[in-house]
């Protein structure tokens, strides 16, 4: 990973939201503190605060090292992006190519995806949502971890505004398969398309890092676009078991 200059919480902090400056829930009181007042409820995002404009909001998912968001803040500056990713040192330095490109319409977040969505981000607030390469996790043990899931799709559909978009690409066909058996299912998105993509780095370029090592290898890329529709959520039953 190429290393950039650090900086210091401080100089990180216009670039970052986090849980502790938004209300995060404290653990249940015990028998000893009965009595006392309970915990605030989490405080949804506010977008217009965040960024200090009412500019739409489009969250990646799993922004890894930022290359995605990074060209759509620098590319589109009349919209702001959120990036969440729950490793540690791929959103600070994701962060850090924010900071050093002083990218007002660029904030990161380091969390888990579907915890935010569902504790944090207002209905009808976002314009779209990226999901880009999703590690599969296919063993049984392991299925916890998987990212998209009937239950994840259903709060991209809550947060979504009607028109948005769901937009998502991957290099695991099976997956691919998977997630858009979920959406497909589901009255609250409409297809509008999907492709597989062939081809060198040269003839179809890449948008994230994980792309460009697809590209290197030569392995296609499956890629979905999802329309919100003002049809009621459902969370359907999981393809995957």
């Amino acid at each position: 990973m190429r290393k950039l200059r650090r900086f210091n919480a401080e100089e990180l902090a216009p670039y970052q939201w986090t849980f502790e400056a938004s209300g995060r829930r404290k653990p249940p009181v015990s028998q000893d503190e009965q009595g006392v007042a309970p915990p605030p409820a989490p405080k949804p995002i506010d977008w217009t605060g965040l960024f200090g404009n009412a500019n739409p909001v489009e969250i990646e998912v799993g922004m890894g090292k930022g290359l995605f968001l990074l060209t759509s803040a620098v590319g589109r500056p009349d919209t702001n992006f959120f990036g969440i990713e729950i490793v540690r040192k791929y959103q600070l330095y994701a962060t850090s190519r924010f900071k050093v490109r002083e990218l007002p319409n660029a904030k990161t977040a380091c969390a888990d995806a579907f915890a935010v969505f569902r504790r944090f981000v207002p209905t009808a607030s976002v314009q779209a949502v990226h999901v880009y390469f999703p590690d599969p996790w296919w063993k049984s043990r392991h299925k916890k971890r998987r990212v998209f899931t009937p239950a994840f799709a259903a709060e991209a559909a809550r947060i979504v505004r009607p028109g948005g978009r769901l937009l998502l690409a991957t290099d695991v066909e099976e997956y691919f398969g998977v997630m858009t058996a979920i959406v497909r299912a589901m009255p609250a998105f409409r297809e509008l398309r999907a492709v597989t993509s062939t081809g060198s780095i040269e003839e179809a370029g890449y948008e994230t890092n994980f792309e460009r090592k697809a590209r290197q290898k030569g392995t296609p890329v499956w890629r979905a676009e999802f329309e919100r529709t003002a049809e009621p959520i459902t969370e359907v039953t999981d393809p995957a078991g």
